[in-house]
């Protein structure tokens, strides 16, 4: 298969761009660094599509693998005709290989197989031809044989059927017409396996909808539903035209044998063809479903790493508990932790005022700014508690309710007993909520994605493909936004690009040896960290203050020499130069023709503006661009909230069916698709995103269910 020529049409990218990629990744690039500093080899191509591109080239390069190997597996059995290898050469599915290769696959105990065994594929042959002058009747009282079971003529018969009926079913091309039929008339039904039962899963105890038609977040449920053993489930199929469909390609004239060959028609579709058919359809509708629910998961991720950080406040980590109390850790603008208590703000009156004044205390001492608060059990109670203490503060304190998803598996982390060892596991959290604010890529990253919690079903999907997605989202968010080499964890270092586990800890036992890191160059003394790894990781990580101001910057090292070439040619001095005050190079450079420029320094385009944003910029983040989270000083109870009422909320979650918005009550509210605006959407995601600030309306209130409507139509 020529993979540049198929690539490029599928994901409509220039042949020549394909062939650029190929090959760049078989040279062990990472997709983070082709991204940012191959755009010339590319078209400028943004990460998530090189991922996408670097999926199909594995999906295809297995598929080739595959068609060798069945290949070689018929012509060890010395059945490998020219047909069979042009329909092997043309198939462009895992599913067409494996119809092609099902006649010949080693078969367990069949019907056909006993059929075979008891002498009587020649009959079954014969009859298939459906030749006019040849009588079934009279031809099949030749195998009578008493000894192999075949007591009469109809045993003979009904023995060839069951031949004739698996040779039908193992024909590629009709495989191939049922599963389409199948795919476009076919229907899911549902039905409850107890209808007295009350379940979660009660809308689906009676429905119906088409195979083309289902969305994805529904098939997840009626999955679920199946296997909890509440739901069953099948797909009714428009029978009459997929064997109408099978008699066209095998009944022939009008004859007794046709007449045989008919039925085991029949046979073949309702036992072997359709059933097989059937479980085709429920795998790949729940592939689909997984890659979507998967895309949503991913895109979610991206949007909670890339929060804005809150920077340079010191602020009060709080995660809520009722009889072990509210753990808390006081941690600096950095960071650090500078002290940790347990409070009791759900027990007696004298605990909760004391818990007041100590809260009171450590907001004072350390001058805090912000109150994070984890969103787990007692969060309500602990909210409504720190506004109480927050309205007697001598100082302006806010406060947030983070979601602490992933704080308790970080606790109990190998990394966490590392980085705070003298802390208790129970406290190590309420650090991490109080991070999370601060930095929550920072943080985040030091927990197993899947347990991050933004999506729907993570449990029910295949895990090794959503871990690959997850990490890859992680990846290419610590590298777009770069990672400060002299204070990233040895978490945060790992994700960067060319980087991995044993190198990361050698750049931290490195630091901890020789002190802050001056330049990038001084990468190459720690050990492990090869040209191939410095090269990859270099320009994703920053040295603040070093020995040269480009190690602040995302410049790629290898791009120095041009870097300074452009400073000179665009009238910058030494001194302006040794101070890096390059904040009017977008002026200066709007005098250049940019494409005689490139060509003059010998560097593409792409990298000469990439190289003036950085300088115009050094040490951006490109999360300081977005709206910044909503910080709280009050608080709302679910019983304060009326219809019609408008509030400001943040996304927390986005998923098929809509976005659950928090809007300051300890339950947020969803946002159903149909009410986010007034075009027709696809998928929530073309209207928000997770960490968005959005403006909704009451529409109604479910307080013994606890559920909230809400809109965004205002």
């Amino acid at each position: 298969m020529d993979y540049a020529k198929v690539l490029s049409q599928e994901l409509k990218i220039k042949e020549e761009y394909a062939k650029n990629v190929i090959e760049l990744l078989d040279e062990g690039n990472t997709i983070p660094f082709i991204a940012r500093y191959r755009k010339e080899m590319h078209g400028s191509m943004d990460d998530q599509l090189i991922r996408s591109f670097s999926e199909r080239l594995e999906y295809y390069r297995n598929l080739d693998n595959r068609r060798e190997e069945i290949r070689e597996l018929i012509k060890a059995q010395e059945k490998l005709t020219d047909d069979v290898s042009k329909a092997l050469d043309s198939a462009v599915m895992l599913s067409e290989l494996e119809d092609i290769y099902r006649p010949f696959r080693p078969k367990r105990k069949t019907r056909a197989s006993v059929a075979k065994e008891k002498g009587l594929e020649p009959l079954a042959l014969a009859i298939f031809k459906q030749d006019k002058s040849f009588s079934p009747a009279k031809e099949s009282e030749k195998y009578i044989n008493s000894e192999k079971g075949v007591e009469t003529a109809d045993d003979a018969i009904a023995g060839a059927t069951d031949i004739i009926a698996e040779m039908i079913s193992d024909n590629a091309e009709i495989r191939k017409s049922v599963r389409a039929n199948a795919n476009k008339a076919g229907v899911i039904e549902v039905k409850a396996a107890d209808s007295e039962q009350e379940s979660v899963y009660t809308q689906y105890y009676d429905f119906s909808q088409g195979v083309a038609k289902i969305p994805n977040h529904r098939i997840l449920a009626i999955n679920r539903g199946e296997k909890e053993k509440v739901l069953k489930v099948s797909i009714f199929n428009d029978d009459e035209t997929s064997l109408n469909a099978i008699y066209r390609q095998t009944v022939h004239g009008n004859s007794s044998s046709s007449d045989i060959v008919k039925g085991a028609c029949d046979d073949a579709y309702s036992r072997l063809i359709y059933p097989s058919i059937e479980r085709e359809i429920r795998s790949d509708l729940t592939d689909r479903a997984n890659e979507s629910a998967i895309k949503v998961f991913a895109d979610n991720l991206k949007q909670l790493l890339m929060q804005p950080p809150v920077k340079g406040k010191v602020v009060i980590g709080l995660d809520p508990g009722y009889r072990t109390g509210c753990k808390t850790a006081v941690v600096d603008a950095t960071g650090k932790i500078l002290d940790t208590t347990v409070l009791y703000p759900t027990h007696s009156k004298e605990q909760i005022e004391r818990s007041k004044q100590k809260l009171l205390g450590l907001i004072e001492k350390y001058h805090a700014d912000i109150i994070s608060i984890g969103n787990g059990t007692a969060s309500k109670e602990t909210e409504l508690f720190a506004v109480d203490v927050i309205e007697s503060c001598n100082r302006t304190v806010y406060y947030m309710v983070v979601n602490e998803a992933g704080a308790s598996v970080y606790s109990a982390s190998k990394l966490a007993a590392q980085e705070l060892p003298e802390l208790d596991l129970t406290l190590r959290s309420a650090a991490s909520i109080a991070r999370r604010l601060q930095d929550p890529l920072a943080e985040l990253v030091k927990i197993e994605p899947k347990a991050i919690g933004v999506g729907q079903y993570q449990h029910d999907m295949p895990q090794k493909r959503l871990s690959e997605a997850l990490d890859g989202v992680v990846e290419d968010c610590v590298n777009s936004v770069g990672v400060d080499l002299n204070t990233a964890s040895q978490a945060l270092l790992s994700r960067v690009s060319g980087l991995s586990s044993t190198v990361s800890a050698n750049i931290v036992k490195y630091r901890e040896e020789n002190g802050a890191f001056t330049s990038r160059s001084e990468l190459k003394k720690v050990p492990k960290l090869g040209p191939k790894a410095f090269e990859q990781s270099a320009g994703f990580l920053r040295v603040a203050n070093g020995k040269n101001p480009l190690d602040n910057t995302g410049i790629h090292p290898e791009s120095y020499k041009v870097t300074t070439a452009l400073l000179e040619i665009l009238g910058y001095t030494e001194a302006e130069i040794k101070q890096a005050k390059f904040t009017d190079i977008n002026n200066r450079l709007k005098h250049q023709n940019t494409t005689i420029l490139a060509e003059k320094l010998s560097v593409g385009v792409p990298t000469l503006l990439d190289i003036a944003k950085e300088l115009a910029k050094p040490g951006r983040d490109p999360r300081d661009e977005l709206p910044k989270p909503l910080l709280r000083a009050d608080v709302l109870d679910i019983n304060d909230l009326k219809e019609g009422m408008t509030l400001k909320g943040t996304v927390r979650n986005v998923i098929d069916f809509g976005a659950f918005v928090d809007i300051g009550v300890h339950q947020d509210g969803l946002v159903h698709i149909s009410e986010m605006c007034d075009r027709f959407i696809k998928h929530p995601s073309e209207v928000v995103k997770v960490g968005d600030i959005v403006d909704v309306k009451i529409l109604s209130i479910d307080t013994k269910k606890n559920r909230i409507s809400l809109t965004m139509k205002l």
